[in-house]
């Protein structure tokens, strides 16, 4: 059993037709369909495709003028782009543990992290949960830090009633095949900022900035774009986009079914004493891209131990992810020790994915239970 399977069709097939039919296939109308339905999933004014969450923060630090001298705080459990958008534009990461209860960003923490020199707040909806945005804002909004939501898990998900990456100042996805709504690879800036977007607009397209001035030389064929900024090419293809449309057409379906299973999970589940269930936070506004659970006892050997059992039957599972802290690059550059952050460790060690995809039966489900029950027991 796969740890989860995008959810594919003949709609996906009639509009990558369509755009192959067309012979437009780099970013184009497909791509701006996309865009719509995004902004309009998540209540915000712009939406911007590119190629993946990566380039995503990426393009939002760029836009957020973050540079050398500026330290740009990051949980310090999650995946790792969550820090490397902060090293692309010269800034400095800073890490802040989590909450074992939502393995989000603990804003007491947060807090004591503070210095004149951060600039930015990495807000990270970790498994498709949002972070404690209301506390996070009070931190950064009196203090003028901008808030980068990192939604890279969390397409659909809901705070309090509202979609997240429309919270912060910029918001960034993924469309990732583990993901909600996938593209193959594939991200998107939101925000509800104008200059923001202007900036995000160009630097996706090699720093282009628009037409020149036509009281220069009037417009014709042999009109090219003006490059004032430095930009990259982070383009999503109208082909991506095509089964991007598509996918945003099941994403309310999608969304329920997993947020089905994920509660089914939690009461399943409510029998094993030796595990942990997500239940802390908005679980309300989870969207469940993964349902992960912690391990109370025997640390990383058992929690590694009851990975190989369920691999034993065929049942795929992944660790939660990082602590990124402790990866090479931030731990040699930085000097990070493990135990500066412990929660952030904990989760590395103990949490498991279980599988959850569209379509898994109540069957399945059971079955995953059942031998993780085992598991536990040591049957």
């Amino acid at each position: 059993m796969n740890i989860t399977e995008p959810s594919f069709d003949e709609a996906e097939i009639t509009l990558l037709r369509e755009c192959l039919n067309s012979k437009w296939v780099t970013q184009g109308p497909l791509t701006e369909r996309f865009e719509k339905l995004l902004a309009e999933k998540h209540g915000v004014k712009h939406a911007l495709a590119c190629t993946s969450c990566t380039a995503a923060l990426h393009l939002a630090t760029l836009a957020l003028n973050l540079g050398a001298g500026d330290e740009v705080i990051v949980p310090a459990f999650t995946w790792v782009t969550s820090a490397h958008c902060a090293e692309y534009v010269g800034a400095k990461p800073v890490f802040v543990d989590v909450e074992l209860s939502t393995y989000n960003i603990d804003p007491e923490k947060l807090r004591d992290a503070i210095t004149p020199r951060t600039k930015a707040i990495v807000a990270v909806h970790l498994f498709g949960l949002a972070a404690p945005m209301d506390e996070i804002k009070a931190i950064a909004g009196p203090r003028g830090i901008a808030v980068i939501e990192d939604a890279a898990c969390a397409v659909g998900t809901t705070y309090k009633g509202k979609p997240v990456g429309a919270i912060g100042d910029i918001g960034c996805f993924s469309f990732h095949p583990r993901k909600a709504v996938t593209t193959g690879e594939g991200g998107a800036v939101t925000t509800n900022r104008d200059d923001l977007a202007a900036r995000v607009r160009s630097q996706r397209n090699h720093g282009a900035t628009g037409a020149p001035d036509p009281s220069i030389e009037p417009h014709g064929p042999w009109t090219m774009a003006t490059f004032d900024n430095l930009g990259f090419n982070l383009r999503l293809s109208d082909i991506q986009a095509a089964v991007g449309v598509a996918q945003m057409g099941k994403l309310d379906r999608v969304l329920a079914e997993r947020r089905r299973l994920g509660h089914r999970y939690s009461e399943l589940l409510g029998g094993i004493d030796s595990v942990v269930r997500p239940l802390g936070g908005d679980v309300g506004g989870h969207a469940f891209q993964s349902y992960v659970i912690r391990v109370l006892d025997g640390g990383r050997k058992r929690r590694n131990e009851l990975m190989a059992a369920l691999a034993a039957e065929n049942i795929q599972t992944r660790p939660g992810t990082h602590a990124v802290h402790r990866l090479g690059y931030y731990a040699d550059k930085y000097g990070w020790r493990a135990e500066q952050f412990p929660n952030a460790i904990l989760a590395e060690d103990t949490t498991i994915a279980l599988p959850l995809f569209p379509k898994m039966s109540n069957e399945d489900q059971d079955r995953v239970v059942d031998l993780l029950d085992n598991a536990c027991r040591g049957k």
